[in-house]
């Protein structure tokens, strides 16, 4: 018996991965399993372009709203889940939807991926968040990139606590990071979709949302997390936007200096992306998102697919 089937909706952020998903779970009774380790926390809507209820509404979504942002979920908490998720999906007899940007998170799931085994060490990891305090963290970034390119090329260098869990597996192996990931056969029979756009017609789209997430309410939503107790110090709040946000509250950015820099970090963001899914992946299939009929193209290639898969 063949392995329970899984669609992989792939793309640079803001690229309409969103709405293409739903329309197609939609018709081909599916569900969908959020991969966006960003949409996981409570209360992170507007700076995180969060499907809306009502967009939730019109499909079952999984693996949003599922924690605190001051519980962090680890790669191997988010792979279970994923898969109980899934598993609990085919159990309905609906097909499983996997959506999202988070690059690490997707392999986690369709590749079989097993984090490296190594225990925390905690005087190691005090050690390099002093270096970090004494030396700033794009030290710590350029000594892991010294280290291990191909770790850092996957590792956005705003985040800390990455860049440190790559250092401290590096440091106690003597072994690079990105050689230790463990890997096993996939799960599922895959299909990976993958969206894109010219990156002018993308940038667009990027700077449109940034201005709707400011006319919406974002400082807003910071200044109630901050209000709540939740520092600005998590790793949650580094997320493209809530800094840039909570340095706007404090007074150390204007509203307009923090869109501009938005803009130009979620540009670095997308090139990482791309570090992650190439468009020379003969196992992705590649749409133009914006381009007439889009839909109804990916939803042939599936169903065909499916057909195949009963064959």
């Amino acid at each position: 018996m063949p392995p329970h089937p899984l669609i992989l909706l792939i793309g640079p952020t803001a690229v309409g991965k969103t709405e293409l998903a739903i329309r197609l779970a939609e018709t081909l009774n599916g569900e969908i399993v959020s991969s966006d380790s960003r949409l996981f926390y409570r209360g992170m809507d507007i700076g995180t372009a969060k499907p809306t209820r009502e967009e939730r509404a019109r499909v079952p979504h999984h693996l949003i709203n599922i924690a605190n942002p001051d519980e962090i979920l680890s790669l191997a908490v988010f792979q279970q889940k994923a898969h109980e998720a899934i598993a609990d999906i085919h159990a309905r007899n609906k097909m499983p939807f996997l959506v999202g940007g988070t690059g690490q998170y997707v392999r986690a799931v369709t590749q079989g991926w097993m984090p490296p085994e190594v225990r925390p060490d905690e005087k190691l990891r005090a050690a390099l968040e002093r270096m970090k305090e004494e030396r700033g963290k794009e030290w710590l970034y350029a000594k892991l990139n010294l280290l291990d390119p191909d770790a850092a090329a996957k590792i956005d260098a705003r985040n800390v606590r990455r860049t440190i869990r790559a250092l401290e597996v590096i440091f106690t192996t003597g072994r690079k990071f990105s050689e230790q990931r463990g890997q096993s056969d996939s799960p599922y029979s895959l299909l990976t979709i993958g969206l894109k756009r010219p990156r002018p017609e993308l940038y667009a789209r990027i700077d449109e949302r940034i201005e709707s997430m400011f006319a919406n309410g974002f400082v807003e939503e910071v200044k109630g997390l901050l209000a709540k107790g939740y520092s600005e110090d998590l790793p949650t709040m580094s997320a493209i936007g809530y800094r840039e946000c909570v340095r706007v509250v404090k007074g150390q950015l204007s509203v307009e200096q923090a869109k501009v820099e938005m803009r130009r970090v979620t540009r670095v963001f997308v090139r990482r992306q791309a570090n992650w899914f190439k468009e020379s992946d003969e196992n992705i299939h590649w749409f133009e998102a914006s381009r007439v009929g889009v839909k109804e193209e990916i939803e042939n290639l599936i169903r065909n697919w499916i057909q195949n898969l009963v064959l």
